[in-house]
């Protein structure tokens, strides 16, 4: 093989490695399922991003945490499809887009239907093309040959699919209910499309006049406006105030209509007066006891939130308008008789902001029970859907057993229009995949589905269903693993977890590995009102793909909310301009080594056995806690390994034999050089894939890409616990050495003279095997390493396992300060003696504890008392004693 030329640059410049390397993957199809029947499916299936507008940091998290997964099992040998794709999200765009035209002084009324949907295409397209931008600056190895949108011809059919069969199951109806109204929008909303916000309000207190003259009746309500809309006033049967009024009637003030006084289970006698008004068209609970009683439903308002022509007087005032107006009417009668202030709970949209109106509407709904049944019924089996944390399936349950019917239509134009038609003359409801043949006769129904009906079926509509030969289906579903904040387990888990199970009779992933919200560095939830969003893309620009990637993916344990901080970003880049330099420093190093020529069978130095005994360590441990999504533990692994063991132990000691004149030693350094730098960045590469794969492809390999290079494996043979302990005595003396040397101001270019008092023979004989090390890192001008060497007076000690290091420091050390020093290390030391035999002495310890963690305990006690000997024995001989 012709020797590599490194074509590392000197610095470190995200910009420039990354610049054409996404299109470097996509043109080889290293991101592209190859349905290699050799191999095991692994599916995620990305939450598909609404086109809205661009990504922000939330997607950059998922989407980098299901780009990890995607890369290392590809690297496991995985036949990985990532399926990429958007979501069309009905109000969200549909708003978007009235905006755009309301700029121009248009609105979707002027262009009418066709042409508005044709509009909002023209925008899906742009800003579609802009998400994919991103989805490539952040290095997202999605297989683009099998992108879907929500509104393609193949998701459109299995929308029209699962509607025409739930509703012939009886578990799709139409019906008149009072729903969530956005005034705004003009559409109906499902209950959590609503938010509820605390927000002053108050209790107005009425007194409704009997019709006999024989009194009045007093209520309290926080909505005056929709008293135009009552029907009746409602008591406890049992509430000896009112029971003897039940069935007499009340005048209802302003409108003069007589409405009846009835008894209903449902007041509760302790609140307020323990008599209610009754709105059926405009409250839920009315709605429920109108239907008790057969009480008629007014409708006061129109879909705008302004008063109909039912509202008297006030027809055309807008909602809030109108409230002011009628309690001032009603003050002035002697009607309304306290303004009482309250703090209430009030239902905001979620998509426009406004204020919430309970209204009155016929609409579609899911009949929710069966399914939820089902979906709570396969928790408590084998193949249940496991959450990651496990504390989130308590807030799926929970859900679940109080569920609601769902509101699916949404009157918008853009989105899945509802396969039900209506006859011209008879009013009869046609529902089907295709328009009636006699189409002059028949009206469809104007309404689109709710956006998350479609995102519901997303993990099988994308696989071809409901085509179930379909090769993609067969072979990908159900998928592995879904990557999602714990803000949508309502709207979108639940929901592709129950049609999943309806339509396919299997759960659609295996895990569900939950993340939190981004939040600002002081923990803020980020909002344009703040104005403390980030834009992810320009953090890639000024920091790099990789830094971003790294931040985000390490920076919170699973379920966690992340706080964003630009230090901390900043540095993830010193942790890359670390690997950079090092991978740089070796490959300048390899002297032209090609990918045969590497050896491990040479005889090795300790440091050489210990990097790769800590390689393998650093191989199993990151193997395992990825398996277990802990992506932050995962990171503070490789960074320990590869920031203190590879580049600051193993790289200095390594310039030994590098610089040195035995070429078996050189020739075997470069090899583990080589052979760490390759396993270490495919390690590395699911979290930072541009400068491992830049890095990769500039070291002895013999492959195409990284990306589907092989995971590494611990391999058994280079597994050596005695250099382990040997190289951790090095580092304690090595710096034990440069603490000592800084507390008494004593440069390391200063040459000092050392003495190494050993406890046996076996330390003896690896201090000596190893004395080149110590030369190298502690600079001693004299080094004398024995089992009972002569010691000078006046010297400072400090205590290694097994070692004593004096070094005689003659003016410069204070004897009196010495002493006070080593009187405290001689403090911390009994601490930890006490402690661990405290441990030990515990019954409950020594019966539950593994017998491997037991003799750990026992090892450290043996250890703590022999240092702490060591340091009454120096103490005393300070003394004098």
């Amino acid at each position: 093989m012709e020797t590599k030329e490194i074509t590392m640059p000197t610095k470190y410049d995200p910009q420039s490695i990354e610049q054409g390397r996404y299109e470097w993957w996509l043109k080889g199809k290293f991101f592209e399922a190859k349905d290699d029947q050799n191999k095991q499916p692994y599916t995620i299936v990305i939450p598909p991003p609404n086109v809205t507008g661009r990504l922000h940091l939330g997607h950059a998290w998922d989407t980098t945490l299901q780009d990890i997964l995607t890369r290392m099992k590809r690297m496991q040998g995985y036949d990985v499809l990532w399926l990429p794709g958007m979501d069309h999200a009905g109000i969200a765009t549909q708003a978007k887009v009235e905006e755009k035209l309301r700029s121009e002084g248009k609105s979707r009324y002027d262009l009418g239907r066709e042409k508005f949907v044709e509009e909002t295409w023209k925008w899906k397209e742009e800003y579609a093309s802009h998400i994919r931008e991103q989805w490539s600056k952040i290095g997202l190895g999605l297989d683009y040959s099998r992108e879907r949108f929500t509104l393609d011809e193949g998701l459109s059919k299995a929308v029209r699919e699962v509607f025409v069969s739930l509703y012939k199951k009886g578990l799709i109806y139409r019906g008149e209910y009072i729903i969530n109204w956005d005034p705004s929008t003009k559409t109906a909303l499902s209950d959590i499309e609503v938010i509820h916000k605390d927000v002053q309000g108050a209790f107005y207190h009425m007194k409704y006049p009997l019709t006999d003259g024989s009194g009045h009746i007093e209520i309290a309500t926080t909505r005056p406006e929709t008293m135009l809309g009552d029907t009746a006033v409602a008591v406890h049967p049992e509430d000896d105030r009112y029971k003897h009024l039940i069935g007499k009637t009340v005048t209802l003030p302003i409108v003069g209509r007589e409405i009846p006084i009835v008894g209903d289970d449902y007041v509760d006698m302790e609140f307020g007066s323990g008599a209610v008004k009754i709105t059926p068209a405009h409250d839920p609970n009315d709605f429920e006891i109108g239907n008790r009683h057969n009480l008629e439903r007014v409708l006061v308002m129109n879909e705008d939130g302004t008063m109909n022509n039912k509202a008297d007087k006030y027809t055309g005032l807008d909602r809030f308008e109108c409230r002011k107006q009628i309690v001032k009417d009603l003050q002035d009668q002697g009607i309304l008789f306290k303004i009482e202030e309250h703090m209430h709970s009030v239902g905001h949209s979620e998509r426009s902001g406004a204020v919430v109106e309970p209204y009155l509407s016929t609409q579609w709904f899911v009949k929710m029970q069966p399914l939820a049944d089902k979906a709570i019924e396969l928790q408590s089996k084998e193949e249940k859907v496991n959450f990651v944390p496990e504390r989130f399936e308590n807030t799926y349950m929970r859900w679940m057993e109080n569920i609601r019917d769902w509101c699916i239509s949404r009157q918008l134009w853009w989105g899945h229009r509802i396969p039900a038609w209506y006859h011209k003359e008879t009013g009869e409801v046609y529902v089907a995949h295709e328009a009636p043949e006699d189409i002059e006769n028949w009206e469809q129904d104007k309404d689109v589905l709710d956006t998350w009906f479609s995102s519901a079926l997303w993990p099988f509509s994308t696989m071809g269903w409901p085509d179930t030969e379909s090769a993609d289906f067969k072979r990908y579903y159900p998928t592995d693993c879904l990557v999602t904040g714990y803000d949508i387990i309502f709207f979108w888990v639940s929901r592709m977890i129950f049609q999943g199970l309806e339509f396919t009779d299997q759960r659609p992933f295996k895990d569900v590995l939950i993340h939190g919200l981004v939040r600002d560095a002081e923990g803020r939830k980020m909002s344009k009102s703040l104005g403390n969003g980030v834009d992810p893309m320009d953090v890639v620009d000024k920091y790099g793909a990789d830094s971003l990637r790294y931040f985000l993916s390490t920076g919170s344990s699973p379920g966690h909310d992340l706080r964003f901080s630009i230090d901390k970003v900043e540095a993830t880049w010193n942790f890359a301009n670390k690997i950079w330099n090092a991978s740089r420093f070796a490959l300048m190093n390899m002297d032209g080594l090609t990918f045969e020529e590497i050896d491990l069978t040479g005889e090795k130095s300790v440091a050489d056995k210990w990097i790769l005994t800590r390689l393998n360590e650093t191989i199993e441990t990151v193997t395992r806690l990825s398996d277990r999504y802990e992506f932050g533990e995962v990171g503070r692994v490789l960074y320990n390994f590869i920031w203190d063991d590879f580049c600051d132990w193993y790289i200095e000691m390594a310039k030994l034999p590098l610089y040195g004149d035995d070429e078996a030693a050189k020739k075997t350094t470069r090899s583990i050089l080589a052979y760490v730098l390759d396993n270490t960045m495919r390690l590395l590469h699911p979290f930072m894939p541009f400068i491992t794969e830049e890095i990769w492809q500039n070291l002895p390999h013999s492959g195409e890409s990284i990306t589907i290079a092989e995971w590494p494996k611990a391999q058994a043979e280079f597994t050596d616990q005695q250099a382990s302990n040997e190289m951790k005595l090095l580092v304690e003396i090595i710096r034990s050495v440069r603490n000592s040397r800084a507390e008494v101001n004593t440069p390391m270019s200063k040459k000092i003279k050392m003495i190494l008092k050993a406890k046996d023979q076996d330390v003896l004989s690896t201090l000596e095997k190893n004395l080149k090390f110590i030369e190298r890192f502690c600079n001693p001008e004299e080094l004398t390493a024995a089992l009972d060497p002569e010691t000078p007076e006046k010297a400072m000690t400090s205590i290694v396992t097994g070692v004593e290091i004096i070094l005689p420091l003659e003016g410069l050390i204070n004897i009196e300060e010495e002493v006070a020093r080593l009187q405290k290390e001689w403090e911390k030391l009994n601490n930890e003696v006490e402690r661990v035999q405290k441990k030990l002495s515990n019954e409950g310890f020594i019966k539950k504890a593994p017998e491997k963690v037991i003799e750990e305990e026992k090892e450290k006690e043996k250890d703590y008392s022999e240092k702490r000997a060591a340091v009454e024995a120096r103490i005393k001989e300070l003394k004098g004693e």
